[in-house]
């Protein structure tokens, strides 16, 4: 394997030197080549040509080769988390928890797929779902196998083939996943891998003969995508972004677990989910001071150590920088530390979760610090913390944590996200639901169980075989009559 794969054929990309750095020890991990404009445009060319037969391909055909995919995903957990863990920093039991993640997907998939795209025929009326042609997926870092597979499934399973650009912070790992399934059986074409950037991924968007766009990433990445297909509807868009998520604290009951819901929601994968807490509102001191308790010790260090830590480092060094500034500007602006994010050295991926209050801060940004920073909000009353949660233009995940279920039933309605937790971590998302937010944090195409939605489209067929002919005007008046 050199890092390509198109048309079935393994190639070395052509372009400038892509290299994925290890955020634990910030050697290089896996070094190659970015594509070509050339290798791109052959990928893009290579998914189209196969489009026709994958499409027409019986599903229960293209089901079989996504189980296979899955048996080799789960007779290789333990390389594959490492694989994980090695490239991107996360701790070695996050790892594998991510790997079981597309296992369990394959399932879900077949189930959303014919539950959302299935076929229903009554003889007169017939509603069925047809593939869109070349999709392609763009992958994050943080989960280089769970998010993309998230889209790589359902697109396949509906038909359609696809070009996949994993992030370029984690190629090994996409080109790991993709030699599974060349050797689940996908044929030549169905699924193309490019490595690179911004530029490939630029050109791949901008391939005309693309009919879809599935994203997972950052919210500036997302509104270039969007601006790169204005004025193009013939292309599919799904865009997964981040959040500034809000969870709420209030008649907690049980404080040290309430706590524990907090600092998992906030520090798991280093602070590197979309669906992170980012705001704690709360009316509770005591709460807030066990949860700087419990922050103060978390493990933070080698993701593969034997004794495992709670989270290793972030992706890169610069990563690790951003979170200490973040913290530092919000200091500036009057919020106080109650515990502080550190970085062992400017050059170290590794940076402590970090704990502040920002109840003073006039105008607090509006922004997605994409690592272990935890913002805390003191306020009043429960419609003080549910006005704070919503002050925000993302919409992705908002939470409550409270033993009150009437409370619960108040406070959920009036949240303002895609998805809304009572008494779990704001990290904690249902495979066998819909994902995704509104404003900012994407654009009304949710993934998980329903992304089977944006990987096809309906067609409606009106049959009426016994019609009397009674003249040229027959099916135009009855046209107008329906």
């Amino acid at each position: 394997m050199n890092g390509l794969l198109i048309n079935g054929m393994w190639d070395a990309g052509h372009g400038p030197v892509l290299n994925s750095i290890s955020p634990h020890d910030g050697q290089i991990f896996w070094t190659g080549n970015e594509a070509s404009a050339a290798q791109v445009e052959a990928a893009v060319e290579a998914a189209a040509g196969a489009f026709a037969d994958w499409a027409f391909t019986p599903a229960e055909d293209r089901l079989a080769i996504v189980n296979r995919f899955a048996e080799l995903v789960d007779e290789r957990r333990s390389q594959l988390a490492d694989l994980i863990s090695l490239e991107v920093g996360k701790a070695r039991w996050d790892a594998a928890g991510e790997v079981g993640s597309m296992v369990g997907k394959a399932a879900l998939s077949a189930k959303a797929y014919r539950e959302r795209a299935g076929l229903t025929d009554n003889g007169q009326l017939r509603v069925e779902h047809r593939p869109l042609g070349v999709l392609v997926v763009l992958g994050p870092f943080n989960f280089p196998g769970h998010l993309a597979n998230g889209h790589i499934m359902p697109a396949l399973l509906a038909g359609n083939t696809i070009v996949f650009k994993p992030s370029e912070q984690a190629p090994a790992f996409g080109e790991a996943m993709v030699e599974l399934w060349a050797l689940a059986g996908a044929p030549a074409g169905v699924i193309n891998l490019v490595q690179g950037g911004a530029t490939v991924g630029n050109a791949l968007v901008n391939n005309s003969a693309v009919r879809g766009v599935l994203f997972t990433g950052g919210v500036a990445a997302g509104r270039a995508i969007h601006r790169s297909l204005a004025g193009r509807p013939e292309v599919q868009l799904a865009l997964e972004l981040g959040g500034n998520n809000p969870l709420i604290a209030f008649n907690v009951g049980d404080r040290e677990e309430a706590a524990r819901i907090i600092v998992r929601s906030a520090f798991v994968s280093a602070g590197q989910r979309c669906t992170c807490a980012r705001r704690l509102i709360t009316n509770d001191q005591a709460l807030v001071d066990r949860v700087v308790q419990i922050t103060r010790e978390l493990t933070v260090g080698d993701p593969l150590a034997t004794d495992q830590p709670f989270m290793g480092p972030v992706i890169s060094a610069p990563a690790a920088r951003a979170v200490v500034a973040a913290q530092e500007r919000l200091v500036a602006d009057g919020g106080i530390v109650l515990q502080p994010a550190s970085q062992p050295s400017g050059d170290s991926a590794y940076v402590s979760p970090s704990v502040i209050d920002v109840t003073t801060v006039t105008h607090r940004p509006d922004e997605e610090v994409f690592g272990p920073l935890l913002q805390v909000i003191m306020v009043d009353s429960i419609d003080d913390a549910i006005a704070e949660a919503n002050d925000t233009a993302f919409g992705l995940v908002a939470g409550l944590v409270s033993h009150d279920a009437a409370l619960w039933d108040y406070v959920r309605p009036r949240l303002r996200a895609g998805i809304v937790n009572w008494n779990k971590p704001t990290v904690g998302a249902s495979g066998a639901a819909p994902f995704g937010g509104i404003g900012i944090s994407g654009n009304h195409r949710p993934a998980g169980y329903a992304a089977s939605d944006y990987c096809s489209f309906p067609v409606a067929s009106l049959m009426a075989p016994d019609v009397k002919d009674d003249g040229p005007l027959h099916g135009a008046d009855h046209e107008r009559k329906a």
